[in-house]
């Protein structure tokens, strides 16, 4: 699997290596995650997925190499241009992290009340607009100790999209969430990517959700990157991609086992 010809990338990293101590995290990472498209990043703990949100978002510098958002390379940039790039990213990190002492009317807002000049009337409306989106429209005075996970979840991806930005990262989004909420939100990012045309990049051990949302699979082992679509990752014959599925399978069999177990299926002993 590789980089098309000639296939626009809205982020792409070029050659990046990156230390951390005396452990090399990224040896020569290449990937790209085309324009109005959802990629997922799959690989093992500790393969760089986290690492590679970092570098995206200009939180972390390479040691070499490059890395383009928006067609812009930030390597090398200035905090005062970083800003303006980091403008057009959205951002849904990794179990909501919304602010317990707001409601979720005013999580969402926060972004635009502290980077926009909207007056507030705008902002209310622009708010709405957005829990709509993610079917909360009717939650958005209670605060996110009164959400279920779900809720939550899309909340925060409320959050993420209220500035209308061009590219939105996502940071396992399905983590400790029950099979009915990962396929709510696994619909729901694939509804904003098609309605509003969002270059997703999305983080995940979720081998399901992945293969059946991913316009694009970027699967990261030993600081590189093996990229292309869900199909070309399931026909591959690379050792490291086989085992990294065959352990996945494993996994998902014993989780159904477990639950089974616990709780028998219909028509099972009581």
């Amino acid at each position: 699997m590789s980089t098309e010809p000639g296939q626009e990338f809205r982020v792409a990293l070029d050659g990046v290596y990156l230390k951390r101590g005396d452990r090399q995290v990224l040896r020569g990472l290449t990937c790209g995650f085309p324009r109005g498209q959802i990629s997922v990043v799959l690989g093992g703990s500790g393969c760089g997925k986290s690492t590679l949100m970092r570098l995206v978002g200009g939180l972390t510098r390479p040691d070499s190499g490059v890395v383009r958002v928006a067609g812009e390379d930030i390597s090398r940039m200035s905090n005062r241009r970083l800003f303006s790039v980091r403008e057009r990213i959205g951002m849904l990190f990794q179990g909501g992290a919304l602010l317990d002492s707001m409601t979720v009317f005013d999580n969402v807002a926060l972004p635009l009340r502290e980077h926009s000049k909207l007056a507030e009337p705008d902002i209310r409306a622009e708010v709405s607009r957005r829990l709509v989106a993610v079917g909360l429209e009717q939650v958005g005075e209670l605060y996110p100790r009164e959400l279920s996970g779900g809720m939550n979840r899309r909340a925060a991806l409320a959050r993420a999209i209220v500035t209308d930005p061009e590219i939105v990262m996502v940071d396992e989004p399905f983590s400790g969430l029950d099979p009915i909420n990962v396929r709510r939100i696994e619909a729901l990012l694939v509804e904003l990517n098609r309605r509003l045309g969002i270059t997703l990049v999305v983080t995940s051990h979720h081998l399901a959700s992945s293969l059946r949302m991913a316009d694009r699979i970027v699967f990261m082992v030993d600081g590189r990157a093996i990229s292309g679509t869900p199909e070309a990752l399931l026909q591959s014959d690379d050792e490291r991609v086989v085992a990294f599925l065959e352990a996945e399978k494993d996994q998902s069999t014993e989780d159904y086992a477990a639950r089974t177990d616990a709780f028998p299926v219909a028509g099972g002993a009581a």
